[in-house]
């Protein structure tokens, strides 16, 4: 299908926006978002779906009326998904993935999940595994299994709510779940295991229809009956989608926002190490792709105590170098290649608030980003998608450290248009970009220095 414009629901960990992209060129021509706020319970953490969704079908009425659109779809995190009875409403709400009430049953869970040859997926903390999220919820509450009519992975909760289907998506499942072999193509162990085989949604490509809006919902939001719904997609394979289309391997994109998600194409081979937090995702096309995470937003957001502080100059961002005042891993110390290190200054910290301390945040989580990229075994250029390819800094020493090109795309988020792919399809322009070269050869030196003083410090703490 071709069509002018589509909308698109983007559910973040951090904030959930509805975007309308225009497919002739892939601009964006409208972002409206709420905070993506967790309810502590009871019966435990967990995600606002109701006031999403209000947000959602006023929000798609609102953009209809000024922007129009033609279709429908979806992406959101990983690590979610929602268990459904037979009339579609939630069987218990959807945990919020960062509640540590997990750990009262890891040892249970360790006993039974695949092994990461099977799955490409590392045993993360918390409720980072779905197949975690599912043992726990099945243990406190025995009867909650005998409930569920099936299981759906998180885009395709709201494509449910949206047409009545149930679907599942493969990057989703892909996303480090224990649910799905990513080698073969198939559910993995874990689903028989769990006794939830016959109940997870059959698994849909993310590009294929669902279904139209359902009738009661285009009545009350003023879109056409026959609105399509697209099946939708992890948010970092959507970012990732558009350069499957529009490059040569090999490359790498850097997905960037409440998580930092590297991902190589056709890179060199190389034996991933679970216990630092590399994987295996599944991108569009069922492949599968090396991947490594940390949470570099979040850790963005603690290291400068959420203070606005404008861009640094490169005079501000020379006068750091020479001072040698860095950060070391891991501000959030149980997820990223640092996994059990204790964060410290070394130097002496900068004030809160100051440019320096933007600027020292910037370059550290510039450095874990050339060390996740280094263990997925990445070659070619490094293309940064979402809030860091607009911060200077953080692509100078990426630059610097993984000693490659580096390409920071312009829009607001590579999420958006890739998931806008999924309606177009290919044969659309490349996305504007810039490439950041190093800047005079004395700053270079001193920015590719300060990279190995690092690499030292981090050894040693």
């Amino acid at each position: 299908m071709r069509s002018h414009n589509v909308a698109i629901i983007d559910i973040g960990k951090t904030n959930v926006k509805l975007v309308v992209v225009c497919l002739s060129d892939l601009s964006e021509l409208a972002v409206i978002t709420r905070p993506n706020t967790v309810l502590q319970g009871p019966p435990y953490p967990h995600f606002d779906v109701e006031g999403h969704w209000e947000f959602i079908l006023k929000g798609l009425s609102h953009l209809y009326k000024e922007h129009g659109f033609e279709a429908i779809t979806v992406t959101s995190h990983g690590a979610s998904g929602a268990l459904l009875a037979k009339d579609g409403s939630l069987a218990a709400p959807i945990l919020d993935y960062e509640f540590t009430g997990l750990d009262e049953t890891a040892s249970d869970y360790d006993d039974i999940r695949p092994d990461f040859s099977e799955t490409g997926s590392p045993r993360l903390a918390m409720g980072l595994n779905l197949g975690a999220q599912l043992h726990w919820q099945f243990t406190k509450d025995p009867s909650l299994k005998k409930r569920v009519h099936r299981i759906v992975t998180y885009p395709q909760f709201w494509t449910h709510k949206l047409t009545g289907v149930f679907a599942s998506d493969r990057t989703s499942l892909g996303c480090h779940t224990d649910l799905w072999n990513p080698f073969e193509e198939k559910f993995s162990s874990l689903p028989e295991t769990l006794g939830i085989k016959n109940k997870i949604a059959k698994p849909r490509r993310p590009g294929g229809v669902l279904g139209p809006l359902l009738p009661q919902l285009a009545s009350r939001t003023g879109l056409p009956e026959d609105t399509p719904v697209y099946c939708g997609i992890h948010d970092s394979n959507a970012s990732l989608l558009p350069h499957l289309f529009t490059r040569k391997p090999p490359f790498s994109v850097v997905s960037t926002g409440t998580w930092v998600v590297a991902m190589s194409v056709g890179g060199k081979p190389v034996t991933l190490d679970p216990s630092r937090d590399t994987l295996v995702n599944v991108n569009a096309f069922d492949e599968a792709v090396p991947s490594a995470r940390f949470m570099g937003g979040r850790e963005h957001d603690l290291a400068l105590g959420n203070a606005s502080v404008q861009q640094p100059n490169d005079t501000q961002i020379s006068r750091v170098l020479n001072r040698r005042r860095m950060l070391l891993p891991a501000l959030v110390p149980n997820t990223g290649p640092f996994a059990g290190m204790t964060s410290r200054w070394c130097c002496g910290e900068p004030a809160i608030g100051s440019v320096e301390r933007t600027v020292t945040v910037s370059f550290y989580l510039a450095l874990v980003t050339a060390q996740s990229l280094s263990l997925i075994g990445h070659d070619g250029p490094v293309i940064v998608e979402g809030p860091f390819a607009k911060n200077k800094p953080y692509l100078w020493m990426l630059r610097a450290a993984s000693s490659s090109t580096v390409i920071a795309m312009e829009s607001t988020t590579g999420v958006s248009q890739g998931a806008a792919l999924l309606v177009a399809g290919h044969g659309l322009p490349i996305l504007q970009q810039a490439t950041f070269a190093l800047p005079d050869s004395y700053t270079a030196d001193l920015l590719i220095n300060y990279a190995k003083r690092w690499n030292i410090k981090v050894q040693e703490n």
